[in-house]
């Protein structure tokens, strides 16, 4: 999956794989997660956010299966 880097203080890549509607989010300290069944509108939202990080915690983090890659 191809990752797009961001301008984060905790998130250093995102990817989103339409198919399967898979996003991919590596953070800065090494570690990668993939959110599973997410809308691609909420991926279009995520990345036009101000706060990349903060998005993530308040809409994607508690609110969808996730794996650590």
């Amino acid at each position: 999956m191809d990752r797009q880097p961001v301008t984060s203080s905790s998130v250093a890549e995102v990817g989103y794989d339409v198919d399967t509607m898979t996003l991919e989010v590596a953070f800065r300290n090494g570690t990668t997660y993939q959110y599973f069944d997410v809308p691609e509108s909420l991926y279009q939202e995520l990345m036009s956010s101000e706060s990349v990080g903060r998005f993530l915690n308040e809409q994607i983090k508690n609110s969808y299966r996730y794996t650590k890659v």
